[in-house]
């Protein structure tokens, strides 16, 4: 499989290729099953049938891997932060304080979460062994900040950074539980089958070096040494300069962030690292098709394919033509 080879650091004549956000928005065929279904987005994500019918909408046009269908604050809800999408997530009480964090309940995943499994069997059942499964979560620090906003978050995310700046001990013991929380999450993927799973640290660029050492890193360290050896891992990092912190988050494969040769990401993290990545997702967006297959072929050419598994540096953008992901996938194929 290419995809278990690659990520075993492997060489591999023809790369696997995943995208993040593969299953949603940009696909026809998504949007038409998200109509017909006539559920809202966080009811979708609850029923497992629907979900692994969206989860495997991308296997038609060549994929190597499939992500399940899910949200990354889907951990959040059973602790007493329920996200609803209207369309994006609102949340109606913010957790801003000590006395919000200490309010958020401890629970069961296995038993809060069963549409998760549910979700990730039906997947298998249907692939058959024709390709792995991708599991994933939130990272702690970025639930956190969706958890502090109450919603999504641009370029700034003030209501988090007052949290942080203010109290930092209650934000610690925030991420504290949402460690444990998450470590129990991608356990239950995992031996539901999950090939590997992904954190999440979507919100890594709206923090400084330090603060990302602080308030980032040292969970995710934590939440990768309770899962090495039982699942592979990768950690992702969106927009992030320095990616030191990538290599030393501990995962077994680290997706790189765009603008990043493979080659120069290698001197700095090892040359054995294995990697994800890293097309821009603007330029799959916005650039016609030979501009996007020529970035593409760069890309691979720097990867050496060896250790290399094909993405973007973030997840698809809404307004990306199906067609570009079609030809996107076909030219990584056609790379060898």
């Amino acid at each position: 499989d290419r995809f278990v080879r690659a990520a075993r650091g492997e060489h591999t004549p023809v790369l696997p290729v995943w995208l993040m956000r593969q299953a949603g928005r940009t696909d026809p065929e998504y949007n038409r099953l998200k109509r017909e279904c006539g559920l809202a987005l966080h009811d979708m994500f609850r029923n497992a049938e629907i979900a692994a019918r969206a989860s495997l909408l991308p296997r038609r046009f060549g994929v190597d891997a499939i992500i399940f269908f899910q949200d990354i604050l889907t951990l959040l809800g059973p602790m007493g932060a329920e996200f609803l999408f209207k369309p994006g997530p609102v949340l109606e009480r913010p957790v801003r304080s000590r006395d919000d964090v200490r309010a958020l309940r401890p629970y069961d995943v296995a038993d809060k979460l069963q549409f998760v499994p549910d979700t990730l069997k039906k997947v298998q059942a249907e692939l058959d062994g024709e390709m792995p499964v991708l599991g994933f979560a939130g990272a702690p620090l970025t639930l956190a900040v969706f958890l502090a906003q109450g919603g999504s978050f641009g370029d700034s995310a003030e209501a988090a950074m007052s949290f942080m700046r203010d109290d930092p001990a209650a934000l610690h013991e925030l991420l504290d539980k949402l460690s444990t929380l998450t470590i129990d999450y991608l356990l239950l993927q995992a031996e539901a089958g999950a090939e590997a799973v992904q954190l999440f640290e979507s919100a890594a660029y709206l923090f400084s070096p330090q603060q990302y050492a602080e308030f980032a890193l040292p969970y995710q360290q934590r939440i990768f040494d309770g899962l090495r050896g039982k699942v592979k891992t990768i950690v992702f990092a969106r927009e992030i300069e320095d990616v030191s912190p990538l290599g030393a988050a501990g995962a077994d494969i680290v997706s790189l962030p765009g603008g990043l040769d493979i080659a120069q990401a290698r001197a700095r993290l090892g040359d054995g690292c294995v990697v994800q990545g890293n097309l821009s997702n603007r330029l799959l967006a916005e650039g016609s098709l030979d501009e996007i297959a020529a970035a593409a072929r760069v890309c691979i050419a720097s990867g050496g394919h060896r250790g290399h598994v094909f993405n973007l540096d973030h997840g698809l953008l809404r307004d990306t033509p199906f067609e570009n992901v079609v030809h996107l996938i076909r030219t990584v194929h056609e790379t060898v």
